[in-house]
């Protein structure tokens, strides 16, 4: 089986942000997803350099890409640049939160 980007963002469309209760894929978190066979490179961000939930975040990141069927490596990757602005956050959320 294949696995799709479509898959990836489904899966971390579950990885949910404690401290705002949004998923790091509305937020606006994920820069870039690729796939090689069953290898899947994730760069990323956060809302802030100093956000307290980091770790957390990352691992379930992680581990929800680990669980879907067909991927055995991930490659988690923290980046600042470019660096997170609320504009980020997609416009169905933004809506929803009426900003």
């Amino acid at each position: 089986m294949a696995i799709g980007i479509a898959d990836v963002i489904k899966a971390l469309k579950n990885c949910v942000d404690p401290e705002l209760g949004m998923s790091i894929v509305d937020l606006g978190l994920i820069y870039g997803i690729s796939i090689s066979g069953s290898d899947v490179k994730l760069t990323m961000t956060m809302t802030s350099p100093m956000c307290p939930v980091t770790s957390i975040i990352l691992a379930d990141a992680e581990l929800r890409l680990k669980a879907i069927e067909g991927i055995e490596n991930v490659d988690v990757e923290l980046v600042w640049d470019p660096v997170w602005t609320p504009e980020m956050i997609s416009e169905e959320t933004r809506a929803q939160l009426n900003v």
